[in-house]
């Protein structure tokens, strides 16, 4: 394969630097991706192995004591205009070369080797850019814990829904949760020993498990597992995971520091299993179909389903978890540079229409009047195929 995306370490590197590609490549078996698309290219390679052409991102390592390496090569990076990461440790103005100062940096703290992994699968386009997570919770038992872990994703760059907090006033409560929890990465499911005593809880849970969103399960001490979600990770809480070991009073009960540095770490890991058993979803119901009817349709390493629609032109189809956006539309025009034939008729978004709000998809129709990129609802795979 000759297109590839170039992951460059620049800086000062130590054992944290190989820790992060170790992890990176396995968010890219995760996905279910290629790891040959992928090249990893450090300073001594650089000159040889570097592309400009080719899509890239930077992680620049500081140094404590303020040796800035690989300056030149940072330099030609940022006129070739690709994304650098500066990862520093105690102070961004000592450790990171001056070229860099306008740069958001990622400071070295609570072990966030997987949030540096995940922000160049971003960059890529591999993960959505948008990093959305719901926490699901019984008011009347765990709201404190909810607030501060709402706090606590919102720290770490995630967008969380919070119901108290997410919904505008005048807005369709039940059809807007709805509709958030279709759009979000994973769940935060705060399981307290009556949690399934509430019905919009309980319909929390079988919604996850219909859409097959991945599920981080907090279970209380005083109440143990339970089978709730199709893709579920459990976590069973004791007391020393909260202050003062004070786990049920609902305005009072804080999760300790680290405890909290912990799920948000794993919210990181599970967002990369979520979305590729979301794909499989699409992928799975799309292949079936289009084959009941006869169609030539095969699915590349990449993740994305083509179509030999005669000659030598093919259409491309492109499963797209969670709400679609212009910006997918625009993101996926730009698909065909990365793939090897030309001769591409059209490029289809193919999305889960279960739950999203009405006036979205009346936006989704008007979008397929005016932009190239078209998109097709799940539930009008069978019609479309059967027209097209």
């Amino acid at each position: 394969m000759n297109f590839k995306y170039q992951v460059i370490l620049l800086g000062t590197l130590t054992k944290l630097s190989e820790d992060i590609i170790e992890l990176l490549f396995r968010q890219i078996e995760d996905l279910k991706l290629s790891k040959d698309a992928y090249k990893i290219i450090r300073e001594n390679d650089f000159d040889q192995e570097y592309k400009g052409n080719q899509p890239t991102y930077v992680l620049y390592f500081g140094d404590k004591a303020g040796d800035h390496k690989d300056v030149n090569y940072v330099e030609k990076l940022l006129k070739d205009g690709n994304a650098i990461l500066p990862i520093y440790y105690d102070s961004f103005s000592r450790e990171i070369p001056k070229i860099l100062e306008n740069q958001n940096g990622l400071r070295w703290e609570n072990a966030n080797e997987m949030k540096a992994v995940n922000l160049a699968l971003e960059s890529f386009g591999k993960l959505r850019s948008t990093r959305k997570v719901f926490i699901s919770y019984k008011r009347d038992q765990s709201t404190s814990v909810a607030v501060q872990l709402f706090e606590a994703l919102e720290r770490a760059n995630f967008d969380v829904f919070l119901d108290t907090h997410s919904i505008k006033q005048g807005e369709p409560f039940q059809e807007e949760l709805w509709h958030r929890m279709t759009d979000c990465d994973v769940i935060v499911l705060l399981n307290t020993s009556n949690f399934l005593e509430s019905q919009w809880c309980k319909d929390e849970v079988a919604e996850s498990s219909a859409k097959k969103i991945g599920v981080i399960q907090l279970v209380w001490p005083d109440h143990k597992l339970e089978s709730m979600a199709e893709i579920c990770f459990p976590r069973q809480l004791k007391k020393h995971d909260f202050k003062d070991g004070i786990y049920d009073k609902k305005e009072v009960s804080k999760l300790v520091d680290d405890t909290v540095n912990e799920i948000v770490s794993q919210v990181e890991s599970v967002r990369a299993r979520n979305l590729a058993s979301r794909q499989d979803g699409l992928i799975t119901n799309f292949l079936n179909i289009a084959r009941k009817h006869g169609k030539d349709v095969s699915l590349q390493p990449e993740r994305f389903i083509t179509q030999a629609i005669g000659g030598d032109r093919k259409r491309v189809f492109i499963p797209l978890v969670g709400i679609p956006q212009s910006i997918n539309c625009e993101q996926s025009s730009a698909l065909k540079d990365e793939i090897s034939e030309s001769n591409i008729d059209k490029i289809f978004l193919i999305y889960d229409d279960l739950r999203i709000r009405e006036k979205w998809l009346k936006h989704l129709d008007y979008l397929n009047n005016h932009l190239d990129v078209k998109t097709i609802k799940m539930q009008n795979f069978e019609t479309w195929l059967l027209n097209n």
